[in-house]
C-alpha cells in the first residue's frame, strides 16, 4: 500500500498508508491529520485540502486540471507546489508521496504578524 508523508509548518511529519486510487484528502481525513480539513468531503468546492506537493515530487503527479487550477487561485496561503488534496489521487509509483500541510486553510486561522 503507497505511503504518503504529511509534513506540518512545524517540521514534524506523518507517514501513513493510502489505498491505491484514493486521494491526499483521503489519507488524511482517514488517518486525523490536522490542517487537513476537507470540509466539503472532496467535491472541489471548498479549498480546505490544500497542500503542496514537495519539489522532488512535483514532476511525478499529474498536473492540475482546469477546474483545480482555477480554484488554487483562491487558497488562503499560495505557494510553488500548491495542489488541493481531493484531485491527487494515489498511485503505487506515488509511493512516499511528501505534501506540506499550509499554515492555514480559513483565513480566520492565520497566524497574528506584528
Amino acid at each position: 500500500m503507497p505511503r504518503v508523508i504529511y509534513r506540518q509548518p512545524d517540521g514534524s511529519a506523518r507517514t501513513v498508508h493510502v489505498t491505491a486510487g484514493e486521494t491526499v484528502l483521503d489519507g488524511a481525513l482517514d488517518n486525523v491529520i490536522e490542517g487537513i480539513i476537507g470540509q466539503c468531503g472532496g467535491a472541489m468546492n471548498c479549498l480546505t485540502c490544500h497542500c503542496y506537493v514537495a519539489p522532488e515530487w512535483r514532476d511525478r503527479v499529474p498536473p492540475p486540471e482546469e477546474d483545480e487550477a482555477e480554484m488554487l487561485d483562491y487558497v488562503v496561503v499560495p505557494g510553488p507546489g500548491g495542489r488541493l488534496g481531493c484531485q491527487l489521487h494515489i498511485t503505487d509509483a506515488l509511493d512516499g508521496l511528501t505534501v506540506q500541510v499550509p499554515i492555514a486553510q480559513l483565513p480566520d486561522d492565520l497566524p497574528e504578524t506584528d
